[in-house]
């Protein structure tokens, strides 16, 4: 029997509130598509070229939206492998240390050979408490980074969803309202006899001019992320890497950066199928920052440095299936290899300085 209680209550309040959204989207859908497919194209339009026309638009882009806001909602968020998550000895062994160096020392044996570069704000390794495990760089990956119109996570698995999400919602949008506007100008001049359509279309055009000014600035929002490779907490704070923040740590240019989420299949880019690049945990990342608004050399970092070991961060990731992606980049340089080399037995050269020093 399921366990009962003022917590499970909340919980399952918790996720009926989460729906709401959702289904608010859906009415306010199928209110338009019979707004628009109905009231405005068969009944109100009066040249059949132009209902043919402006039907099979419509479709078109109404299709595509459901589609990518299907997969959005309900393609589960990707989870840490395997390798992230602690053994029992080492979760035994942590909740016996207090917190502090030697809590961060189990967290660094069990890191070394992880694909992680990023770390807290005080210089330590990341660690979620609730799913006792090492966080992967850079995508967020727990249930508490939940999107509230798709009542779920986004990160690896649906963000390039979520992106034809607003891109078609954007479109759909911005398609009603020129489509629409010669018959709002007609209900105004007293053009569109008294009937029901004359106030679906009203309010069919407020509502696509609204929804098209905010989905303007939030996809355009997220461009902007997709062209910087961020992910929206980075672009509150800038991801701490062993040197220090770097705010474009993780961009390696704006084609490679699209490459990442849309992947290298361009007949895949504007369906809502999953084709990015990657594995969700591991995440290529640049040594030397080709950002104007960016120093060459990257925070916290004295080029100077009389260690000759401070080479710039970070060198090449250990995972290579986004090798390709970096195979014509002038940001990589042969320090890297020679620093893999000298350091046999560490796979993150990152956590390598971390231990030496």
């Amino acid at each position: 029997m399921a366990p009962s209680g003022p917590g499970s209550v909340r919980r399952r309040c918790r996720r009926v509130l989460y729906w709401i959204p959702v289904v608010f989207i859906s009415l306010l859908l199928g209110w338009s598509y019979y707004a628009y497919a109905i009231q405005l194209c068969i009944v109100s339009m009066e040249n059949i070229g132009e209902q043919v026309v402006c039907l099979i638009a419509y479709h078109l882009l109404f299709a595509m939206f459901v589609w990518s806001y299907w997969k959005t909602i309900f393609t589960l968020p990707m989870n840490p492998s395997k390798e992230f998550h602690l053994s029992y000895a080492e979760k035994e062994l942590l909740e016996r240390e207090p917190r502090g160096e030697a809590h961060q020392e189990v967290l660094r044996r069990a890191a070394k050979d992880l694909p992680i570069y990023t770390r807290t704000m005080s210089g330590a390794i990341r660690y979620c408490d609730r799913c006792q495990l090492i966080k992967p760089d850079q995508k967020p990956f727990a249930s508490k980074m939940s999107t509230h119109p798709v009542n779920n996570c986004v990160g690896f698995s649906n963000y390039k969803f979520f992106l034809l999400f607003l891109a078609y919602s954007l479109l759909y949008c911005l398609f009603i309202a020129a489509t629409d506007l010669q018959y709002f100008i007609k209900f105004w001049t007293n053009g569109l006899p008294d009937t029901q359509a004359k106030f679906h279309i009203m309010f069919l055009f407020f509502a696509a001019a609204m929804f098209s000014v905010s989905l303007s600035s939030l996809f355009g929002y997220h461009c902007w992320l997709v062209s910087k490779n961020k992910s929206t907490l980075e672009a509150f704070r800038s991801p701490v890497f062993r040197h220090g923040t770097d705010k474009n740590g993780f961009s390696l240019g704006f084609g490679k950066n699209m490459l990442q989420v849309f992947g290298d299949e361009k007949r895949y880019w504007l369906l809502p199928i999953f084709s990015s690049l990657g594995d969700g945990c591991s995440f290529p990342t640049c040594l030397v920052n080709q950002d104007p608004e960016q120093p060459s050399t990257p925070a916290g970092l004295n080029s100077s440095s009389k260690n000759p070991e401070n080479h710039q961060f970070p060198a090449k990731p250990l995972r290579e299936s986004q090798s390709h992606l970096l195979t014509d980049s002038q940001s990589w340089t042969e320090n890297s290899t020679s620093l893999g080399k000298g350091k046999a037995g560490m796979s993150n050269p990152a956590l390598t300085m971390e231990n030496e020093t």
